[in-house]
């Protein structure tokens, strides 16, 4: 059960977490905002998975060291399908 309401909550993450993404990476990314939000919400299934095999304990307050790899692995998903969208075309 653990899984499937990390999952949920990813998705729901990626709404928040995707825009982060693209506001610190660099130049300007050809995709839209169903891409942002699911490049986001992908990014936060694996920071919380990386925070969480990491030992990342949840506290009273705000987690933000998880937060913080969340939004890095949303800027790492981001930029890939940035860079898969932007294929230079035939000519």
């Amino acid at each position: 059960m653990f899984w499937v309401w990390m999952i949920i909550v990813s998705l729901i993450a990626g709404i928040i977490f995707g825009p982060l993404a693209r506001l610190v990476l660099p130049g300007k990314q050809n995709i839209s905002l169903g891409w942002t939000i699911l490049g986001g919400g992908i990014g936060a299934f694996l920071g919380g998975l990386i925070a969480y095999f990491l030992g990342v304990k949840d506290t009273s307050g705000p987690d933000w060291i998880q937060y913080l790899i969340q939004v890095i692995c949303a800027a790492i998903v981001i930029a890939i399908i940035s860079a898969r969208n932007s294929k230079p075309s035939a000519a």
